[in-house]
């Protein structure tokens, strides 16, 4: 495999990391990979650039945005005063699955937030999603607690 680079994403990697979001059956019917993205893709993007506590990830083989993950660090009273890493947005292109790539994604997120000083790392994955329910337990997360979402639209 090519050297796998992790940075922070830019505005230009938007429409890659948009349209790895839309690839699959769920991503497809709440995101909308159009040219020109919709300007809230932008919106969101200048919100997490400008929080230090948010990371939009791209992975970048040969120059290319081959994975995504959002790791975000939250501050909590909980556990003393302990700081959270959440990942969310895990994503990687479908041209490249196979390849140990997610496994490598995971891998940095877990290492930055240990170097953030984070307690734990957690994430939600939908109750569908039952090939990355394995993916996950195989890096050692456990299915803690349940997830609940209350839609506002």
């Amino acid at each position: 495999m090519s050297e796998l680079v992790f940075r922070r994403a830019r505005r230009e990697d938007l429409p890659s990391i948009v349209r790895m979001l839309a690839e699959d059956e769920l991503g497809s019917q709440r995101e909308r990979f159009e040219d020109p993205l919709p300007e809230s893709y932008y919106w969101a993007f200048e919100q997490i650039e400008n929080d230090s506590n948010h990371e939009l990830i791209a992975a970048e083989m040969d120059g290319a945005v081959v994975g995504t993950l959002h790791l975000m660090f939250i501050p909590s009273i909980s556990y003393q005063g302990g700081l959270r890493a959440q990942v969310e947005s895990v994503r990687v292109d479908g041209k490249y699955r196979g390849r140990g790539i997610g496994n490598e994604m995971m891998k940095w997120a877990v290492e930055r937030a240990r170097a953030r000083g984070a307690h734990l790392v957690q994430l939600t994955t939908h109750r569908s999603r039952e090939d990355a329910h394995r993916f996950y337990e195989r890096l050692g997360f456990k299915g803690s607690h349940l997830g609940m979402k209350l839609n506002l639209k």
